[in-house]
């Protein structure tokens, strides 16, 4: 692996948890060496995941941050409120905004940099349908989003995130992309970012979609591949850690 990428395992919660659940599962995680673990609970949850991690080596974040420092969006939260409870990161993009909420690149791009200015560290999701996979148009439909987002937020601040490979097809549905599609895409990213001028072997690229326990070993695998971002397998704290064992086994190996 090269210099400068890190190791990252990230549980987003999406809309499931309750205050109660909080400080069992804080207490449940335990540090793992080498790989830096991340928790994205519901925003409404964000103090409690501060009190509960506070003096942990575990960070947290938030699923998705406003584009404006502050005004007349009710619902909506800013950057800087997250950041100002103790957060270091943030999710945008993730492809349940784009599905639902209509998200474009634009706007990822947009978030990205609000991001950036209020002190997180984003972590910005790409990924392709089924129909888009299935006419061959996997590569292009993931490389066509990074360069919105690039051209929108320039290449300097996509090269300060995360990147998240997460095929829609493969998320909440059980069904995870073979180890060699995982890494296969992951090596597209890596050459666009380069051609994009982005130092590339220093990014931390990461899979998500439907990553357990279980396939944790196999994906990891791949060389390019940095970590995971996990859906419903993070919902029990001993789950997300077996996977950044896997992680931290496969890349120390």
């Amino acid at each position: 692996m090269a210099e400068g990428r890190r190791l990252l395992v990230a549980g987003n919660w999406k809309m499931n948890g309750t205050r109660a659940m909080v400080a069992e599962y804080a207490a449940g995680l335990e540090a793992v060496s080498g790989v830096q673990l991340v928790i994205v609970p519901p925003t409404i949850y964000l103090a409690d995941m501060a009190l509960a991690l506070d003096g942990s080596p575990i960070s947290f974040g938030a699923q998705d941050v406003h584009t404006q420092a502050a005004g007349a969006f009710t619902g909506d939260v800013a950057a800087g409120m997250v950041a100002e409870i103790g957060a270091q990161w943030a999710i945008v993009g993730h492809s349940e905004r784009r599905a639902y909420h209509g998200e474009s690149d634009e706007l990822v791009a947009d978030k990205l940099v609000a991001a950036l200015e209020a002190g997180l560290e984003p972590m910005v999701c790409l990924g392709e349908s089924l129909s888009q996979r299935e006419a061959g148009e996997a590569e292009a439909t993931v490389g066509r989003q990074l360069r919105s987002i690039a051209q929108r937020a320039g290449a300097e601040s996509l090269s300060q995130a995360v990147i998240a490979y997460e095929p829609i097809w493969a998320i909440g549905t059980g069904v995870t992309a073979t180890p060699e599609q995982a890494d296969d895409m992951h090596r597209v990213i890596r050459n666009v970012l380069d051609d994009l001028g982005v130092p590339a072997d220093t990014m931390t690229l990461l899979y998500g979609g439907s990553v357990n326990a279980d396939n944790a070993a196999d994906i990891f695998a791949g060389e390019n591949i940095d970590g995971a971002l996990v859906g419903g397998a993070s919902l029990k704290s001993d789950s997300l850690v077996a996977i950044a064992r896997a992680l931290a086994a496969a890349k120390h190996a």
